[in-house]
């Protein structure tokens, strides 16, 4: 028995990176896994088969949940094919950096909506389930950046920051009916996006966190195996870093 055996779960961009590592812990743990992906329809197929391999439904749909009217056809969907939402974990986020002279309005705006209105979209959506449910839990994906800032990330540090707020607030008002809601923030964490990066930047990155290494995506999927099954479920409204001590 794994420890989300029969807990449905829906992980926004679960196609690389992070996401896709969330989605294939949580079938290890016997979860069944809702997923959205935007690009690749292949990829979205394949996850979808290397996710059904351990046992468990798996469906994957293409969606922007930074669209309000896409995000809650997309949670009444999963409901509708799966019969349960007990996990939601907002994953899907983008970057557009640039020193805030230089940040154009659409990149703002666009690293907002993606990253943090998403966020309101699908909790907004899913809500009225857990709530009849009464049992839930929350995750949303912010990062380090959000707690500390980050020059030429005033966009995304925002969004990130925003997150914390929102998911604090969230866990105030259903925690009455059960409904946990937490954050995980990552810090360095080596993915597809840092690997065409230069190797001397990177190994400089690596050298000034305490644990001297960057995080891999499967550390971070792991907190959030913990935080959606039954081992925290006196734990809410919080921030849990994972980043090797970078900060403390």
């Amino acid at each position: 028995m794994g420890l989300l055996s029969g807990k449905t779960a829906l992980i926004t961009g679960a196609s690389k990176g992070i996401g896709r590592a969330i989605a294939i812990r949580y079938a290890q743990e016997g979860a069944n896994v809702a997923f959205t992906y935007l690009s690749s329809v292949e990829k979205g197929q394949a996850l979808e088969n290397e996710l059904a391999a351990f046992g468990i439904k798996a469906k994957g749909y293409r969606s922007d949940a930074s669209d309000f009217k896409a995000a809650e056809e997309l949670v009444n969907a999963v409901v509708a094919d799966f019969g349960a939402l007990d996990i939601l974990i907002n994953n899907a986020g983008i970057t557009r950096d640039n020193l805030l002279m230089r940040m154009t309005e659409e990149a703002w705006d666009e690293v907002i909506g993606v990253n943090l209105k998403s966020c309101f979209n699908t909790v907004k959506a899913a809500t009225r389930t857990m709530m009849k449910a009464k049992a839930g839990s929350i995750i949303n994906i912010t990062s380090v950046v959000g707690i500390k800032g980050n020059a030429g990330q005033a966009n995304y540090a925002a969004s990130k920051s925003g997150i914390i707020g929102f998911t604090k607030s969230v866990a105030l008002e259903l925690g009455s009916r059960n409904i946990r809601s937490n954050a995980v923030a990552p810090g360095f964490i080596e993915t597809e996006m840092t690997g065409v990066l230069d190797e001397k930047t990177v190994q400089g990155w690596r050298d000034a966190i305490p644990m001297k290494r960057g995080g891999q995506p499967e550390e971070v999927a792991n907190a959030c195996v913990f935080l959606g099954s039954d081992m925290s479920s006196y734990i809410s409204g919080q921030v849990l870093q994972v980043d090797g001590a970078m900060l403390t």
